[in-house]
């Protein structure tokens, strides 16, 4: 089993570390399958594929002369812990989608490395590099959500509770 790229996605308490490796295109969250962990929830299925879609519905505009990536054909393995059910998936879709930028910069350094000479072929995958970033972006799939719950306060009953004021 070849690891292609590796990424870490964190979201309030969870964090996924998410793996993506040569297969079958098999979607695995803590070694079981993500529509069971996910208990078969579509909203969430699709929101944490939505990564493999965005770039596979612009697959066809991209420029890829060496090599195309069909991303059917990748394993998708998932540890998580920590926090809840929706949390998770929010960390493991920016994690997912960290990991296929990273795939996409391996392709083009090893593309860069096999075909010699680095300096002309690096011009024509630089744009493909940031056009994929540039789409995952846009869409919103590489910006980390950073709002955690708020500590409590001693003296109130929860982060901003308190109890009832008496003047007199």
């Amino acid at each position: 089993m070849e690891i292609l790229s590796r990424a870490v996605g964190r979201r309030k308490e969870a964090v996924a570390q998410v793996q993506i490796v040569k297969g079958t295109g098999q979607f695995l969250i803590n070694n079981i399958a993500a529509d069971q962990y996910l208990q078969n929830n579509t909203c969430t299925m699709i929101s944490v594929k939505s990564p493999l879609y965005a770039l596979g519905s612009v697959a066809n505009e991209i420029s890829q002369p060496q090599s195309q990536i069909d991303y059917s054909r990748l394993d998708t393995i998932v540890k998580v812990k920590g926090g809840g059910l929706i949390g998770q998936a929010e960390a493991i879709k920016l994690g997912l989608a960290r990991a296929l930028c990273l795939l996409d910069k391996q392709l083009a350094s090893n593309n860069n490395i096999n075909n010699g000479t680095p300096e002309t072929n690096e011009n024509s995958n630089q744009p493909k590099i940031r056009e994929i970033r540039k789409i995952l972006k846009d869409k919103g799939y590489l910006t980390q959500d950073s709002r955690v719950k708020e500590r409590r306060k001693y003296g109130l009953k929860k982060a901003r509770k308190a109890s009832q004021y008496h003047k007199r």
